[in-house]
């Protein structure tokens, strides 16, 4: 069964995939780009959201996680069977990038965590391809070599990107890396052919018979590698390509070609319609990216074309193999793997790209049924399902609910500890959509304090309205307390109709199909467009 699953990969894959499981691993993670990929929503009536909705920031910080994996590493390297050797330089290079790029090092420790895993994930003959841009491909390149080993190397592809780049001071950047390695020195290869130039074709393809257009290779050995069979044929004795019963059989099948009389050295006939095309080289011009007109495009700015991950997953793979990407964001390569007959595994962090690939991608484009064609894993169904989300990762609970009540999780911190998302809304007669601020407590002790804190945002922030989602219901005596504080807040008269200026909703509440009470408001599914999402 094919699987898409909601949350972060190392998790997931530390818990969920199981070891030497999948042929094909394709990523394309975030590149150390310090580039904060923000989703701009806009209205029906093409007006932007007041708030940038957090989509991903790929910048990254020395923080306490990262400090305790970089103490970790050269155990889990250990682990994972890498050389003591290996697991030393990284010690050395990693006390050497604390004090000189800390950043780039925070970048270097999320990668390791997570390709050691990988490695453990790919069948013997598998293949992983890592998909990044210059900004940090030299140290990738390092890391992997680490990981998976030089001898494991096959290939830097050059994907020619774009078709010119006016970059001030510097030429222009118009190509992506990916990485080729193997799990051991025997890998899966199905080779990659392109058509024939249309120049070479003239030159070469020059003669013609009954069955077509041919050019003429060699027979002879001389220069070939390996040697040949010595023999006469034809009135030449020499060193040839083939066997004598080989020849002999080229010959009966009129495959070979001489001058008029007998004269001139025996050559092969190469017919052009039998050709497969030319080998594809590790400098790739032909692909282009998506055009803004695109009927592939998702609204991702770094989203890929199919075609390259049909290249991809047709070289490395066959048919029934199982295909993983554990950052598949608007989901080519699920949707590539499937028309190729492959199976697949998609991992995303955000749930909006989960949901929006199941809906799109698989539903809409691929015509999948959920349950029947695919399962998709880790979102809550039910309140045990919210609670256990809740346990494992406090954040993703927070962004779950926050967009199952049509929110847009928000990265505005406030002096109380931050507002989780905000939910959108027009006003009569006024230019600028307004907002309910919404608040997420997943835990068991939700207190009137909590509620006083969202009443004190209300009163602090631009917004008409706030949201209060807890994860099971309240006391009665606790009840009316709060709605006693949430009455003090008063309510919107919106021509005429009162809407409570602060509400509570919990998850059984969600999962009922209840919403806040809000004027019009501007949900995901009205959004004219979805602006600068990330690919992944």
């Amino acid at each position: 069964m094919n699987r898409l699953y909601y949350g972060d990969c190392l998790t997931i894959m530390r818990g969920e995939m199981k070891l030497a499981s999948v042929d094909l691993i394709y990523l394309d993670p975030p590149f150390n780009s310090n580039r904060a990929y923000n989703a701009i929503y806009k209205d029906e009536t093409g007006r932007p959201l007041p708030d940038q909705i957090e989509a991903f920031c790929d910048t990254w910080e020395l923080d306490a996680e990262r400090l305790r994996v970089i103490q970790q590493m050269p155990v889990l390297m250990r682990e994972a069977g890498i050389d003591d050797e290996v697991a030393e330089f990284w010690r050395l290079w990693m006390n050497a990038l604390r004090k000189t790029n800390p950043r780039l090092l925070a970048y270097l420790t999320y990668m390791a965590q997570r390709l050691l895993l990988m490695r453990g994930l790919l069948r013997p003959t598998g293949s992983i391809y890592l998909h990044c841009d210059p900004t940090a491909s030299h140290y990738i390149k390092v890391l992997m070599d680490s990981i998976f080993w030089h001898d494991n190397f096959r290939n830097e592809i050059v994907w020619k990107r774009y078709g010119a780049h006016n970059d001030s001071g510097r030429y222009g950047r118009v190509h992506d890396t990916i990485f080729f390695y193997s799990k051991g020195n025997k890998c899966k290869w199905n080779g990659v052919w392109l058509p024939l130039d249309e120049q070479y074709v003239k030159n070469s393809y020059r003669n013609s018979d009954e069955k077509g257009r041919f050019r003429t290779a060699p027979l002879h050995a001389g220069g070939l590698s390996g040697g040949g069979y010595e023999y006469e044929f034809r009135g030449y004795n020499r060193l040839w390509r083939y066997p004598e019963d080989r020849m002999m059989e080229l010959e009966q099948n009129g495959l070979i070609r001489q001058g008029k009389g007998g004269k001139g050295v025996p050559e092969r006939k190469v017919y052009l319609e039998d050709s497969k095309g030319r080998p594809a080289s590790d400098w790739w011009g032909d692909i282009n990216s998506l055009a803004g007109s695109s009927k592939e495009r998702m609204g991702y700015t770094t989203q890929k074309p199919l075609a390259l991950l049909e290249r991809i997953i047709t070289a490395s793979t066959d048919k029934g193999d199982v295909v993983f990407d554990p950052f598949c964001g608007c989901a080519t390569t699920l949707e590539a793997a499937h028309k190729l007959g492959r199976k697949w595994i998609g991992i995303d962090i955000a749930i909006h790209a989960v949901k929006r690939v199941a809906k799109i991608r698989l539903e809409d484009r691929l015509r999948l049924a959920e349950g029947a064609d695919f399962i998709i894993e880790g979102v809550p169904r039910n309140l045990e399902g919210a609670q256990d989300l809740w346990k494992r990762d406090k954040y993703h609970f927070q962004k779950w609910a926050v967009e199952e009540v049509d929110g847009f999780v928000t990265t505005k911190r406030t002096a109380d500890g931050g507002i989780d998302g905000r939910i959108y809304f027009a006003m009569p007669n006024e230019a600028v959509l307004q907002s309910m601020v919404l608040e997420v407590k997943g835990g068991a002790n939700v207190t009137i304090a909590d509620l006083r804190a969202l009443h004190s945002v209300l009163e602090r922030e631009e917004a008409l309205m706030a949201g209060l989602i807890i994860m099971q219901p309240l006391g009665t005596q606790k009840m009316r307390n709060f709605n006693k504080l949430m009455a003090e807040a008063g309510d919107l008269d919106v021509m005429g109709i009162l809407y409570p200026r602060m509400q509570i909703l919990t998850v059984p509440d969600i999962f009922e199909g209840r919403r806040f009470d809000t004027p019009g408001a501007v949900g995901r599914g009205d959004a004219q467009k979805v602006l600068h999402l990330p690919s992944k």
